[in-house]
């Protein structure tokens, strides 16, 4: 473990649902002296120790931003809109090059990247796999493209940049309370009642065998995020995500609903019709993606990180919910609460997946 004392850094992307919780982390850490939280709007909610400052990885001057830092915590992504897939290629892959070149440029120590178990190539349900699995991603999600090419982007800097620790975090799915409208917003849309969203109304869950997925709390994913800036031994990718493994079984316990078997194709279809239909933002390669990434195994997280979630796969998904059924959210553009009107007019108008500002002008949606 590296011993640090004010350590300066940079959160790239730090008002979304990992970020908010990133910045909760650093601002109890004793080491990290400041933290500089990059948006592409500037909330008006406040972190202890945290300046905000507005960029867009796409187009803004960075390096003046990561002058002076430690460490550079990467997380800006978008995912909607979904249908703009210039724009999400812009901002995911060639924003995540100008980010990396603007770290070495300004002579960084420490970068920290947040990929996904989105990047891994379909694997297996049976038995988790460590972090040398393929991060080839799969073709038909825009999602796992971009994760699997940042990787390699990230594999390029790391050769040419020895002198940089790298570390890389593939998560699961990343839930909490406070992301409850902004997650709704990004992959439900804007027909999704949130007062249907309790446990007491989910009447099944679907059965399939490739349903089987792994959740953390967003908590414990800024802890893990914490973890590998001030440690300075971590270097190289992680998987992080909590127990239980969530399959149709455990989900059928923690909702109290039977499940219901059904094929792949008929969870594609509704997928894509609905998506064509511009009833929801989600397009179907995110049922690939969901059916085919592996199950990870954590080890490395736990023993080289010192990572331990203190919540588990089940506490963050019932806290998701709830956040979803309140309109909770924090006082950021991605989290922010709720929505006008059970219909949420404005979603419809700005074109479901996108979002209008106070102007009424359109805004991408972001993670």
């Amino acid at each position: 473990m590296g011993s640090h004392q004010s350590m300066r850094v940079v959160v790239v992307g730090a008002s979304g649902n990992v970020g908010t919780s990133v910045l909760r982390s650093l601002s109890a850490e004793p080491a990290v002296e400041s933290v500089l939280g990059i948006a592409r709007r500037v909330p008006k909610q406040s972190f202890p120790k945290t300046e905000w400052r507005q960029a867009d990885v796409a187009r803004s001057p960075l390096r003046p931003l990561f002058q002076g830092a430690d460490a550079v915590i990467h997380l800006a992504w978008l995912i909607q809109p979904g249908r703009d897939k210039r724009q999400l290629y812009e901002v995911n892959v060639e924003g995540s090059a100008r980010v990396f070149r603007a770290a070495a440029a300004a002579g960084v120590g420490t970068v920290v990247y947040a990929s996904s178990i989105g990047a891994y190539a379909p694997g297996p349900k049976d038995h988790p796999v460590d972090e040398s699995w393929p991060t080839t991603g799969m073709e038909s999600s825009f999602y796992s493209r971009h994760k699997a090419e940042v990787e390699r982007l990230l594999d390029r800097f790391e050769d040419e940049h020895p002198e940089t620790r790298v570390v890389r975090l593939r998560p699961g799915l990343i839930f909490k309370r406070e992301a409850g409208s902004g997650i709704r917003r990004l992959f439900a849309g804007p027909l999704l009642p949130s007062a249907l969203v309790q446990r007491r109304l989910i009447p099944v869950v679907p059965d399939h065998p490739r349903l089987v997925f792994q959740a953390v709390h967003s908590y414990d994913v800024g802890e893990a995020y914490r973890l590998a800036v001030v440690n300075d031994d971590a270097h190289g990718p992680f998987n992080v995500a909590a127990n239980p493994v969530l399959d149709p079984d455990e989900l059928a316990r923690i909702l109290g609903a039977r499940k219901l078997r059904v094929p792949g194709a008929l969870l594609r279809g509704g997928a894509a019709v609905t998506y064509a239909l511009r009833l929801q933002p989600s397009e179907a390669g995110w049922v690939d993606m969901a059916l085919a990434v592996p199950v990870m195994d954590t080890t490395r997280a736990r023993t080289e990180l010192g990572w331990q979630p203190e919540r588990s796969s089940a506490d963050a998904l019932l806290d998701l919910l709830e956040g979803i059924r309140e309109g909770a959210g924090l006082d950021t553009p991605p989290l922010e609460p709720g929505g006008a009107g059970p219909l949420r007019v404005r979603e419809f108008a700005s074109g479901v997946g996108a979002r209008l500002d106070a102007r009424g002008a359109r805004s991408p949606a972001e993670r």
